[in-house]
C-alpha cells in the first residue's frame, strides 16, 4: 500500500529537484529522505530514481508516481477536508502562490486572519510571478494564486476560474529631486534619455516595461535587473536610476516618488483556482479571506462587469 509521507516527499523530489532542496524544505535529514525513497521503491517494485553524478533525477516511473501521487494527496485533503466540513471547518494544506508586490499588502493579512479565524487551516505562501503562478496552478503545485489577467503569456481558458480583486494602476518610480516629479503624470516619450531599472528579463513587470517604452518610441538603457522590488526600489533611490512598478509595491519608507503615467496604464489582479479541483472549505476559506481584504490605497475596486474575464488590455 502507498505511504502518503512518502508519495509527498518523491512529489517534492520532482518539484524542487534536489534531495537537500526537499530535506530542508521538510526539515528533515538529507538521509531520511533518501531511505524514504528508497522504501518506497521497494513498495512500488520500481526504480523512480537514478543518479547522474552527485545528482539525482526521476524515472519515467518517478515522474509519473510524482505526478499522479500529487492528485492522491489532494483527494485525500480533500476527503478529510469533507469529513471536518461536517462541522463547517475548513481544515488542511493550501498553496497559495502570490506575486511579489502582493505578498505582503494581500497574502499576509489574509493569513493572518485566517490563523484566528481557522485555527485548523495551514496556508503555505510562495512568491510566484505571473509567468510562474499560472502553470504552477495547473500542475497541482499551487491551489490558489494571486496574478494579473494581463498577463498574455497564459491563457485563461474554461479550465481556471477568475475572480476580480482590483485594478493596480502601474507607475513611474523616480528619484527625489527628478526633474520629472514636478509633473503630475508623466508620458514615458519624456523618458527616453533615462537610465531604467527592470526585473528580470522575460517577467511580467520587464516585459510590460519595454513593450511601453518601445511603443513611446524609444528602447530602455537599463543599468540592473533585480527580482527583488527592494533592491530595485533602492537603485533608483541611490543612483537616479528610473522604473516602472505596480503601485503596490512601493511603500512610504523608500526616498522616492511616484507618478502616474499619461496614458495611464493599470493592471488587473486577481485571485484565480482551477474550475476542475474540488473546492474544499479550506481552499473557500482563502480565496474569502482574500476578496475581503482591507482597503488598499494602491488597488482601487474591481468591475463587476468584468468578474471572471480578461482583465483590460495596456494602452
Amino acid at each position: 500500500m502507498l505511504n502518503s509521507g512518502r508519495l509527498h516527499l518523491l512529489s517534492q523530489l520532482d518539484t524542487l529537484g534536489t534531495v537537500r532542496a526537499v530535506a530542508d524544505t521538510l526539515h528533515l535529514s538529507a538521509s531520511t529522505v533518501s531511505q524514504q525513497l528508497a522504501v518506497l521503491e521497494t513498495e512500488t517494485r520500481c526504480r523512480l530514481i537514478e543518479r547522474t553524478g552527485r545528482r539525482v533525477r526521476l524515472t519515467p516511473a518517478g515522474l509519473l508516481l510524482a505526478r499522479r501521487g500529487r492528485e492522491i494527496l489532494d483527494r485525500m485533503a480533500d476527503v478529510e477536508a469533507e469529513l471536518r466540513a461536517l462541522n463547517d471547518e475548513p481544515i488542511g494544506t493550501v498553496r497559495l502562490a502570490v506575486f511579489q508586490s502582493a505578498i505582503y499588502s494581500l497574502a499576509v493579512p489574509a493569513a493572518n486572519r485566517l490563523a484566528t479565524t481557522h485555527p485548523h487551516l495551514d496556508l503555505e505562501l510562495v512568491e510566484m510571478e505571473p509567468h510562474e503562478s499560472g502553470p504552477a496552478l495547473r500542475s497541482g503545485e499551487a491551489d490558489v494564486i494571486v496574478t494579473t489577467t494581463d498577463y498574455s503569456g497564459l491563457t485563461w481558458g474554461a479550465d481556471l476560474e477568475v475572480m476580480s480583486l482590483g485594478s493596480d494602476p502601474v507607475v513611474l518610480v523616480l528619484p527625489h529631486g527628478h526633474p520629472l516629479a514636478s509633473r503630475t503624470a508623466v508620458s514615458l516619450a519624456a523618458c527616453k534619455e533615462e537610465t531604467w531599472a527592470c526585473d528580470r528579463p522575460q517577467s511580467y513587470m520587464a516585459d510590460l516595461t519595454v513593450r511601453l517604452c518601445r511603443e513611446s518610441g524609444f528602447e530602455p538603457r537599463v543599468a540592473c535587473r533585480f527580482s527583488n522590488y527592494l533592491m530595485l526600489l533602492r537603485h533608483v533611490e541611490t543612483t537616479g536610476s528610473i522604473a516602472l512598478l505596480p503601485a503596490l509595491a512601493v511603500t512610504s519608507d523608500h526616498a522616492v516618488v511616484t507618478r502616474r503615467l499619461s496614458p495611464p496604464v493599470h493592471r488587473n489582479v486577481a485571485v484565480v483556482v482551477r474550475r476542475g479541483a474540488p473546492q474544499r472549505a479550506a481552499v473557500n476559506a482563502v480565496i474569502a479571506a482574500l476578496r475581503d481584504h482591507p482597503e488598499i490605497d494602491a488597488l482601487s475596486a474591481p468591475d463587476p462587469s468584468r468578474e471572471g474575464r480578461d482583465g483590460d488590455r495596456h494602452p
